[in-house]
């Protein structure tokens, strides 16, 4: 019997879930160790083998925000930047937008761009829109740029020249020369081939700041796992929600910047709703996003790193970056997030966090600001019994806010738990009402391990009757890994190729070499899609690919009106050629199903009931409080609340809990709740 180990490495907690061949699997759930996070990863997966054999794991998929914190937090490598003569200032002068509080400062300061003016080098060489060489590569001014390069320390470097993607031969050159003395080289033909120069480079840019360490750490994890006898191979889960080796991840390390909130929305997808609104919320962040037949929103273009952009669409905040991305907004609201007064004193929450170190105050370990987790366990949503909390320390820390505020302790824990339910609608908001879809034929999928106290509020704010929370949500989205196909996309610019079908087997075949596999192997499955646009128009819209060029006009016709809203006709013309090749994956876990001995019992007994709050009851009330294998058969109305092994389900008044055959929990609205 093999094992599958899927491991989430969050802000707060490091997850890890063991699935089986048998589909039954088990989990362990640890405290992030920022200083080492292969130290947390290692405790997890020791935790969750147990006392089984290490070399039957056969495969460890990882999520990891290790390149969001390098390029949030500015701590990848140095990179020089290489381009064609003449466009050295494009990235220093760069492109911002003043968003927020930012739009009333008389003294704005952009961000420093992603490489300093003085690390840009240009060599002589220029080739047109159609790839016609018009000005020959002078090998004398790439060897000089390779001089300057080494003379200042810099060990990585990114080749971006002016219409590489169409055709790469002066990138391909560039490269050869300066890998003589520079370890790091990339070039955007290899790294991402699309139109826009901009984007381009700030890509290629973002995958040599933050190679070298993905390269690094990914080496450490696979020796660090040998120690304790997993030899198996590694693979990373990319931002567009397919899987890749880790080999294929170093060199293409731009692709897992949303490595992280990818899982979770696979699992989401994973519960057997068509139409879902996935809602993540960890102890860091939450995320939300939006998975329609099944299929999650996949954008071609995202920002990371920007004031106010949310899901990531609103050019001049934040780096972009063009490789696909599952689609998802994201906001700092967390149960680690500390509430706080501000000069005018106004209660705000997050977005910084406590982290795991200190963590919350009721963690006992140091913290003493009060943090949502704090607000929860004094309104009585989450359990001492359960978890190793301290009441004591959350009331002292809900003091020091209640005190300013004039409030009870209880209304001042309330006010917290209702801002951040606030703040995460807000990232609902984003990826739905925003972009014209109506939420209220949605189900919420509930999960992290603070979601599920949240999920019923959230859902009410948009009139979603629906909320869902699967097995083991805690931890799901380590679970999304297990059932992560390996997968990769390529994309390349050609205005109106003469010959699509070359192209499309081109980049077919180099997806498939990247995966191992032949296009012709049985299982793999290979989409074609291509950017289209009006001709003299200078966006696009990416559509399914058929041979027909009057089919594909009336599908870049009807995507432009459900975008824009207005019917359009015109002559059209092709930008950008887009595959996306999957192979078999795994077979499909039981997220439902759980070995012995490998989770508490949750029908051994029922938990006491206790006070919660609740406004509609008038504040605190007496709730009963169930688990998931209690609970079978009868309905339950709320208030109540469910204790998981992972994380706790708030039943409000006005909503009824069920549990279903998969042993999620749905709960729905059994009486008109107040939106707003």
């Amino acid at each position: 019997m093999g094992y599958t180990i899927g491991v989430d490495v969050g802000g707060t907690f490091t997850d890890v879930v063991l699935g089986g061949t048998s589909g039954a699997i088990a989990v362990a759930k640890c405290l992030s160790t920022h200083y080492d996070p292969i130290a947390g990863i290692v405790a997890g997966v020791t935790r969750a083998l147990g006392d089984r054999d290490p070399a039957q794991v056969t495969r460890v998929v990882h999520a990891t925000t290790l390149a969001t914190n390098a390029v949030l937090e500015r701590k990848g490598v140095r990179v020089a930047f290489v381009t064609t003569q003449g466009f050295r200032a494009a990235i220093p002068l760069g492109r911002y937008a003043r968003v927020e509080e930012d739009r009333y400062d008389l003294r704005f300061s952009p961000p420093p761009p992603p490489v300093a003016a003085g690390d840009c080098f240009e060599v002589v060489e220029r080739v047109s829109a159609r790839g016609a060489v018009l000005t020959p590569l002078d090998l004398g001014s790439v060897r000089r740029a390779a001089a300057a390069i080494t003379a200042r320390g810099i060990t990585s470097a990114a080749v971006c020249l002016l219409h590489a993607y169409a055709n790469p031969a002066h990138e391909r050159q560039v490269a050869e020369v300066l890998r003589e003395s520079i370890p790091d080289v990339v070039t955007s033909s290899e790294i991402w081939p699309e139109i826009r120069e901009y984007e381009r480079a700030t890509t290629t840019i973002m995958s040599a700041y933050i190679g070298p360490l993905m390269a690094s750490y990914l080496s450490q994890l696979r020796e660090r796992l040998a120690e304790i006898g997993i030899r198996a191979p590694v693979h990373v889960m990319e931002s567009s929600g397919g899987v890749i080796s880790a080999e294929l991840a170093a060199r293409r390390a731009v692709a897992t910047i949303e490595s992280g909130p990818a899982a979770g929305v696979l699992a989401a997808a994973g519960t057997g709703f068509p139409d879902v609104i996935s809602f993540d919320m960890g102890g860091t962040t939450a995320k939300a996003c939006v998975v329609r037949g099944g299929a999650p929103e996949i954008t071609n273009e995202f920002h990371v790193g920007g004031k106010g952009s949310f899901g990531g669409r609103r050019a001049g905040t934040g780096v972009p970056i063009k490789t696909p991305a599952i689609d998802l907004a994201e906001v700092g609201a967390g149960g680690g997030s500390v509430a706080w007064l501000d000069a005018a004193g106004a209660l705000r929450v997050g977005p910084h966090s406590a982290g795991s170190s200190p963590g919350p105050a009721c963690y006992g370990l140091g913290g003493s600001e009060p943090t949502v987790t704090d607000a929860n366990l004094v309104l009585g949503y989450l359990s001492s019994a359960s978890l190793p909390l301290t009441p004591d320390l959350a009331a002292k820390a809900l003091d020091r806010l209640a005190s300013p505020l004039g409030v009870s302790r209880e209304e001042a824990a309330y006010a917290v738990h209702e801002i951040v339910s606030a703040s995460m609608a807000s990232a609902v908001h984003v990826v739905t009402v925003q972009r014209g879809i109506d939420p209220r034929g949605f189900a919420l999928v509930a999960f992290g391990g603070a979601g599920p106290m949240h999920a019923a509020r959230v859902a009410e704010r948009f009139g979603i009757g629906t909320v869902v929370v699967p097995a083991h949500c805690g931890v799901a989205s380590a679970a999304g890994l297990l059932t992560g196909a390996l997968s990769t996309d390529r994309v390349l610019s050609r205005l109106d190729a003469p010959d699509p079908s070359a192209v499309f087997t081109s980049l077919t075949a180099e997806a498939a070499a990247d995966l191992g596999v032949s296009p012709s192997d049985p299982g793999v499955l290979v989409s074609r899609s291509v950017d289209v646009r009006f001709k003299g128009q200078s966006h696009d819209l990416t559509v399914e690919w058929t041979a027909s060029r009057e089919v594909l006009a009336e599908r870049f016709f009807a995507r432009y009106e459900e975008v824009y809203g207005i019917a359009q006709r015109g002559e059209i013309e092709l930008v950008s050629y887009r595959i996306r090749l999957t192979a078999p994956g795994p077979h499909r876990f039981d997220a439902g199903a759980a070995e012995p001995g490998t989770l508490p019992s949750e029908a051994a007994a029922m938990p006491p009931g206790r006070r919660a709050y609740f406004p509609e009851a008038g504040g605190y009330a007496d709730v009963p409080v169930h688990t998931r294998d209690a609970m079978a058969g009868a309905p339950l109305h709320g208030p109540a609340i469910i204790e998981d092994a992972e994380s706790t389900i708030v039943v409000p008044p006005g909503w009824t809990a069920t549990l279903a055959e998969t042993r999620a929990v749905h709960l729905t609205r059994s009486t008109t709740c107040q939106t707003s």
